[in-house]
């Protein structure tokens, strides 16, 4: 049986960013819209000023969230942290956040 729970991903950009890192950026864009629509990815920010990305993941496990994170190009550059949330608000009909 299925159980969804929320996790919320913390990852910390790289202190440089290469040409191979920003070549990859709309492949990372790509895997990101992807889950969004499939409903795997509920979130996703990025604050350049923090060098930080924040995401939300729906996933019975933390491994499966670590695999989903194998499938985002930029995740090798990332230091990861996965918190397993006990509640979380959110407003579905909100906007996404956009990528540009």
């Amino acid at each position: 049986m299925y159980t969804a729970q929320h996790f919320m991903v913390d990852l910390s950009l790289p202190e440089e960013i290469d040409e191979e890192f920003m070549d990859l950026v709309p492949f990372q864009q790509a895997m990101v819209k992807e889950y969004l629509s499939q409903g795997k990815l509920l979130n996703y920010a990025l604050s350049i000023e923090k060098a930080k990305v924040w995401a939300i993941f729906s996933a019975s496990s933390e491994m499966e969230v670590l695999e989903m994170l194998i499938d985002f190009p930029l995740t090798r550059f990332m230091q990861v942290e996965i918190s397993l949330l006990h509640h979380l608000d959110y407003n579905p009909h909100a906007p996404q956040f956009s990528l540009n």
